[in-house]
């Protein structure tokens, strides 16, 4: 699988455990939990965007 490939999958299942882990902190009012689910999230989106650019690059 391409560099930039893995990123962007990566980068979605980062983003869909952030989504749970985020979720799951409202639900049990954990703001810990909340705030880890967003950062992953964010991080998330940070991985697949640099999956984007590694394709158009060519890499």
């Amino acid at each position: 699988m391409k560099s930039s490939t893995r990123d962007k999958v990566e980068g979605k299942l980062h983003e869909a455990k952030g989504k749970v882990k985020e979720t799951a902190g409202e639900l049990t009012d954990n703001p810990k939990l909340e705030a880890e689910g967003a950062s992953e999230k964010v991080a998330g989106k940070v991985q697949g965007k640099i999956g984007q650019i590694k394709e158009v690059l060519g890499d």
